[in-house]
């Protein structure tokens, strides 16, 4: 589990100032926000590129233009990337402008977003 404590707090900020019900899990080997019981976004450090890399739930409208762009790349899984999620790599979320685009982007999505099943 490796992330950015400054990354994790820049988040949480966000949220806070969004009054968001979240709470945080370690997940996909980084911390993930889950608002309303749902993952909404996160943060991880990913070994293979050496980045910090912003994890985002959005909507397909928002996936189809995102994945285009240099600076996201698609959350991988066994055969094909999963559905509605991403990752944007730093470039793309370091000025505070950036990183608050991308998490009302989650936000947004959020109440549209299926809840996993609960084991």
């Amino acid at each position: 589990m490796a992330f950015s404590e400054d990354n994790v707090q820049r988040i949480r900020t966000f949220l806070q100032y969004k009054e968001a019900d979240f709470f945080e899990k370690k997940m996909f080997g980084g911390l993930v926000f889950m608002v309303d019981n749902k993952l909404c976004c996160g943060t991880r450090l990913d070994k293979q590129i050496g980045e910090n890399l912003l994890l985002c739930r959005i909507d397909d409208e928002a996936y189809a233009s995102a994945i285009e762009r240099d600076d996201v790349l698609p959350m991988p899984n066994a055969e094909r990337p999963m559905k509605n999620y991403i990752f944007v790599t730093e470039n793309g979320w370091q000025r505070k402008q950036d990183l608050e685009f991308w998490l009302q982007l989650c936000l947004d999505f959020n109440p549209l977003a299926k809840a996993s099943k609960k084991k």
